[in-house]
Parts: structure tokens; sequence; C-alpha cells
């Protein structure tokens, strides 16, 4: 590496200023020439430190979000906090700031989740997703119709229900939010695999006689997998999200498992072509692998 952009600089100055003098050592003018080179460098140098471009602090954000994928992955909670603070401040650059603002609203909701799988504190897990849903309301904000950004939230909100269920009240305040959110990401784009991943969760929760059911749950994730395999999904951004086809791979093993008539067979096959996948990823690989193990040794 060379020297640091601000010594740099400095130095530049400096020569400049002994180069003026030399040039007009006895003359008035000769100081108006150093003061001006003084003015214009010392100026030049602080425009540069001060004001990084754009493209720079995309290649940073781009780096970060690449770790919280991974320590998403791997489970690592303290790893996703820390990142989720490395996205800040948020840039003022309207596009990439509704980028930011989404990556650090999926770092919280990651967050959450493994915290669900580890069975970590609920009043922690409770505050990360309610920053969550603020991050991606943000987002909106800044880009309003972010179906990812909508979907985001919504999966959020709803696991604010989970651990409010005892509630009602509040319950329906959620739920109020909620409900908009998936509407109008339906409406917009109904085969974005990864709002499909996040119907799927909802609706296997939600009776059949209100449109869920496990059926219902089933479909909308084996949807977002064609989807997602049909359409490989590329983009000229790193930063807009493409993730989704492990995700629904692991859905669809847990979904398998739990389904009133498990089918082990497919639960075991979705979670060895997420493992395939992402060979790293804690909860299948430690949690879910194990559970779907015990289910067939209990099956035989």
């Amino acid at each position: 590496m060379g020297e640091p952009l601000e010594e740099r600089s400095r130095d530049q100055a400096v020569v400049e200023v002994k180069m003026a003098a030399s040039q007009h050592s006895n003359s008035k003018c000769a100081w108006d020439r150093v003061a001006y080179v003084v003015i214009v460098a010392v100026a030049s140098a602080t425009m540069v430190l001060a004001a990084p471009t754009v493209n720079a602090t995309h290649e940073h954000v781009v780096t970060i979000v690449t770790q919280i994928q991974r320590a998403d992955y791997e489970g690592d909670r303290a790893a996703l906090k820390r990142l989720y603070s490395d996205l800040a401040p948020v840039p003022e650059d309207k596009r990439l700031a509704s980028r930011v603002l989404y990556w650090r609203g999926f770092a919280l909701w990651r967050r959450a989740a493994n915290g669900f799988n580890d069975t970590s504190d609920t009043k922690e897990i409770g505050e990360d997703l309610e920053q969550a849903v603020n991050e991606f309301n943000d987002a909106l904000a800044k880009d309003p119709g972010f179906v990812d950004a909508e979907a985001g939230a919504a999966s959020c909100l709803n696991s604010l229900i989970f651990l409010n269920r005892k509630d009602p009240a509040r319950v329906q305040e959620l739920a109020a939010k909620a409900g908009p959110l998936i509407k109008q990401a339906e409406a917009a784009a109904p085969d974005n695999p990864r709002l499909l991943w996040v119907l799927g969760s909802i609706r296997w929760y939600v009776p059949p006689e209100r449109g869920g059911g496990q059926d219902k749950a089933l479909a909308a994730q084996q949807k977002g997998l064609e989807a997602i395999r049909e359409h490989k999904e590329s983009a000229s951004d790193p930063l807009e999200p493409i993730w989704g086809e492990p995700e629904l791979l692991m859905s669809l093993a847990w979904s398998n498992l739990n389904r009133a008539t498990p089918d082990l067979k497919a639960a075991e096959q979705y979670a060895q072509a997420a493992l395939k996948l992402v060979p790293y990823w804690h909860y299948v690989r430690d949690v879910l692998m194990p559970q779907i193990r015990t289910a067939q040794a209990k099956a035989h």
C-alpha cells in the first residue's frame, strides 16, 4: 500500500509551496502566489478526504452485506449485531440508502430468526424484530414499492405476532400493519421467491378457513422454489436481494418433516439440497438434519 491519502495530499501542498517560494523569492507576488497555492492544495485535500465517492461507499457496503449473509447461515448472532452497526451511517444517495437500510433490517431479521432456533431471550428477539421493521420501513420511504423490504417487514411483524400471541390488542395492532404490506407485495410481484418464502411461513400458521393451512404453505414454498430455479435471478448491483433458493429448500424440508402426514424422504432430500448450496448452514446441518434423522429412526 502507498502513503495514506491525507499524507500524500499534505506533502503535495508543501512541495507546491516550496516551488512557488523559490520561483518568486523576492517579490510581494511570491507570497500572494504561496498563499493561493496553500489554499487550493489544502482545499483539494480536504474535499477528497471529507467526501468519499458513492462508488467507494457502495463497495464497502457490498463487503459488509456478504459478511451478513454468511453470518446468518453460520448462526453468528454477535456478528450480525456488529455488522448491522457497521452499515452506519446511512449514505445520502437515495437508491443506495434504501439498500443499506434493507440490509440493516435483514441483519436484525436473521439475528432474530437464529435466536428462535437457539432459544435465545425472547425480549431481545422482539427488540431485534421491532428495529428490523423500522429499517425496512425506512427503506420503503426511500424506495416505495421495494417488494423485498415489504416482505421482510411483514415477516418480522408476523414473528412479533407470535411473540405477543397472549396479548390480543397487540396482535391486532401488528396484524393491521402486516396485512397491507403483504397485499401490496403480492399485487406488485406475486412470483417474487423471497415473498413466497415469507408467505409460506405465514400461511402455515393461518387456519384453512382464513386462506392458510399446511397445503397452502407448501404450495407457496414450492412455487417460490420453481420460480427461483426457472428464472435464475441476476443483479447488476450486488446489493439487490436475490437470495432465496437455500431458504426455500430449508422450509420445504421443515414443512415435510412437520406436516400432519410427514414425508421424511422429501424432508431429507430438501435438507440435503440446501446443504449442497450452503454446506456451513448451522441450522440445517446441526438442528434440522438431526430432527429428520430422529424422526426417521422412530418411523422404523
